[in-house]
């Protein structure tokens, strides 16, 4: 299946696997590559030596066009853009909108740019100033969230920027691609349905309880860093809830010393992070701190198999996933089932009129 995205990043499949930290290391990613999708590193959870490490792994397993995703607020986001360069990366694709610079460097080096938005003025934003395409998520989507639903931020991105645009939030299946398709989309980007397969990296025990929650059981939060975060409802997350200020306040700041230690950044670092987070967003230095609970949280339980001490941040479409497919089975299946739907739309279109 051919479309804007496939032709402009060379996969075969219009089907984008998100960068999700401490989940999409160089095992899900090669094997995305490899299933003919376009796979994408999360480097925010790496250092710059792990990043550089998790490139050339992946380009060691695989010829496949693949990308890497880094936060543009980052204080190290230009070092991270030249290891991008160095390496030969396809793509490059960012969780917040990047900056008028960062999109030329990449683009001067052949490297095709590709943000993640929540917003139309946001996707207007970073098509003028050259972004090749844009991920498009609408609420449903894991993680950080907007609130507006997919089916009515999409057409409204779609009719707003000449650059292909890619529906994230709510997609797991062929009909789903056929749907954003008919929206004008060039394609999907899918998140908890890659974290939900056998090639992800996530303990046994994690995904288990992933594949029992039902769709009631994912909730938005700000209790973990201040900012919308859709997450399964767990009793951590309940108990962050009911958490006051200064206990919550406490345990970020354990946190931020914690990954601190963990990814060897400096506190100067972390302080120049949280300003540029704090700018970027209008946050206050509580939200800021509380930011810092993230990585760690989400590294308990996706890396450490700990439900009880971590968060897991899940796609309202987690409560119609039951298996755990390979990714290339997950590849073939979707395409298969967008195949099949459009043949069956097929024998719904008009017949002409006769002579």
């Amino acid at each position: 299946m051919e479309t804007a995205l496939t032709r402009l990043v060379g996969v075969r499949h219009p089907i984008v696997q998100t960068g999700m930290g401490w989940v999409a290391g160089p095992r899900l990613v090669t094997a995305t590559a490899e299933a003919g999708a376009l796979g994408i590193l999360a480097s925010a959870t790496m250092t710059l030596d792990e990043l550089r490490a998790a490139v050339r792994e992946v380009k060691s397993r695989t010829d496949a066009p693949f990308g890497v995703n880094l936060r543009a607020d980052a204080g190290d986001a230009r070092e991270r853009v030249r290891i991008i360069v160095e390496e030969g990366v396809r793509v490059a694709s960012f969780a917040l909108a990047p900056s008028r610079e960062l999109i030329a460097t990449l683009k001067d080096a052949g490297v095709v740019v590709v943000p993640s938005v929540g917003a139309r003025r946001h996707a207007e934003k970073v098509a003028a100033w050259g972004a090749d395409a844009v991920i498009v998520q609408g609420g449903e989507g894991g993680g950080h969230t907007g609130e507006v639903a997919t089916t009515v931020l999409l057409p409204q991105v779609v009719d707003a920027v000449d650059i292909p645009v890619v529906a994230a939030g709510g997609f797991h299946d062929g009909r789903g691609l056929v749907a954003a398709l008919a929206y004008g989309a060039a394609g999907v980007a899918m998140g908890t349905r890659f974290l939900l397969t056998s090639d992800s990296p996530v303990p046994d025990a994690v995904k288990a309880r992933y594949l029992a929650a039902g769709v009631s059981d994912v909730t938005v939060t700000r209790a973990v860093d201040g900012l919308p975060h859709r997450m399964l409802r767990t009793d951590l997350v309940a108990s962050l809830e009911r958490s006051g200020r200064i206990r919550s306040l406490a345990s970020a700041v354990r946190h931020a010393a914690a990954f601190r230690a963990l990814s060897g950044t400096s506190w100067a670092r972390l302080v120049a992070d949280g300003r540029a987070l704090r700018h970027g967003k209008d946050l206050s230095w509580s939200q800021v701190l509380l930011a810092a609970n993230t990585p760690m949280l989400l590294r308990a339980s996706m890396v450490e198999g700990r439900v009880e001490a971590g968060v897991m941040a899940s796609g309202q479409v987690v409560g119609v996933i039951s298996d755990l497919p390979s990714v290339g089975e997950l590849v073939g299946r979707v395409m298969a089932e967008a195949t099949a739907t459009l043949s069956c739309l097929g024998d719904l279109a008009p017949t002409p009129p006769l002579p």
